[in-house]
């Protein structure tokens, strides 16, 4: 059984005389004018000349070059390979930074379909249908949360994160065996004492980050409130207020799992700091318009804590514990200063805040100011203003 096109059949009538080239196209659903050009194609070449021809242009000028689909395939399986972001945006970005007139992104998606370089993934929930939130300036808060990674030995190790909420900046990342309340006052301040003081911090409710379920306090509770900085927790078993932070977690894994593992959690440490610069600088986001975290960090100014301290170089902290004879040591000016707090203190965790004319300690777990020190800087002892005159705390006259 075969076909005759609607064509042949229409030319065939009016060549036999069977119709005329009126009635053809009438009966055949064409314009006249249509048949007489099929009939004079007919006369050139034959039937087969008034078969439909393709409407697909001999040339395309937006067509992506051979080098450039080459170049998109390259890019795909090295960065699949390195366990970095590879999607079509990703690939647009790469091109233009070797130079390359970069194909749009549903360009690039048909060559990575052609190549059977795109594993089909199940329909997931429409981007529209989320509530999202991003804050206005970097530093106006910082998202922070801790995830699970195994050594080579199949040891667990956590791995602590803080990032920018407006910007995705990976302002810290470092890993532990466990995390624990002091790893995260630790890795706040440090990340402080580089980036400035956020205005907000954004975590779950696990207790490394706040006791308040359990009817008190811990350490970076009752510090975020003495640097001016509002403390906010999602709500429990609702991960998606630390959308951000949740979904970093991914692209960390997938960067981990495409090294050889870790034997230490040094050598884990090592791959940590090398993601977070590839991430910060070297990769572009889509919710930033293709700018990286970095740029997008560093584009706008950074929000203040309510306290309007603008960064730890207006004071001094240390968090610290006391030794046995609740004493603490501080250096300033490259020289070593002693502070005595009382023996009835000893083994206290503390927090020393300091301005440039004194430090004052407060205890974590009660909040209570132990003793304020004027700064001397002839001094060796900075006396605890609160204690007798002529007494060194925790010591008998002397």
């Amino acid at each position: 059984m075969w076909r005759v096109s609607k064509n042949r059949v229409a030319v065939l009538k009016v060549v036999s005389k069977q119709l005329t080239a009126t009635a053809a196209a009438e009966q055949y659903g064409m314009s006249r004018q249509h048949l007489q050009r099929l009939l004079a194609r007919y006369r050139e070449g034959g039937l087969e000349a008034v078969d439909p021809r393709s409407r697909r242009p001999k040339t395309s000028p937006q067509r992506a070059s051979e080098s450039v689909r080459e170049r998109v395939i390259a890019l795909r399986i090295e960065l699949v390979a390195h366990g970095l972001d590879a999607g079509p945006v990703t690939i647009a970005w790469h091109l233009e930074q070797e130079g390359h007139r970069a194909p749009s992104p549903s360009t690039i998606r048909r060559i990575l379909h052609a190549a059977n370089l795109v594993t089909s993934e199940p329909r997931k929930r429409p981007r529209s249908s989320y509530i999202r939130f991003e804050a206005a300036q970097p530093n106006e808060t910082w998202q922070s949360d801790f995830t699970h990674w195994r050594l080579a030995d199949g040891s667990d190790v956590q791995i602590l994160n803080w990032l920018d909420d407006h910007s995705r900046y990976l302002i810290s990342c470092t890993a532990h065996q466990p995390v624990t309340g002091e790893d995260v006052v630790t890795s706040f301040l440090t990340a402080t004492d580089t980036h400035g003081i956020p205005a907000s911090t954004l975590t779950d409710n696990g207790r490394v980050y706040t006791a308040r379920h359990g009817g008190g306090r811990n350490a970076f509770e009752y510090l975020l409130p003495l640097l001016g900085v509002t403390q906010k927790n999602g709500s429990p078993f609702h991960p998606q207020t630390q959308g951000k932070i949740e979904r970093f977690h991914q692209t960390q894994k997938r960067y981990l799992a495409s090294r050889p593992p870790a034997h230490t959690t040094a050598e884990l440490q090592q791959q940590l700091d090398e993601l977070r610069d590839y991430y910060n600088e070297h990769r572009p986001h889509r919710a930033r318009d293709r700018s990286t975290p970095g740029q997008s960090y560093r584009a706008t100014p950074k929000a203040l804590p309510a306290t309007g301290i603008t960064s730890p170089g207006d004071f001094r902290i240390r968090y610290d514990q006391l030794d046995i004879k609740g004493k603490m040591s501080i250096r300033r000016a490259g020289k070593m200063h002693h502070l005595g707090i009382g023996a009835t203190h000893a083994r206290r965790r503390v927090i020393a805040l300091g301005d440039h004319t004194s430090i004052t300690v407060i205890d974590l777990v009660t909040g209570q100011v132990l003793s304020t020190h004027l700064i001397e800087p002839d001094r060796i002892y900075w006396r605890n203003q609160n204690k007798v005159p002529g007494r060194w705390p925790g010591t008998s006259n002397m």
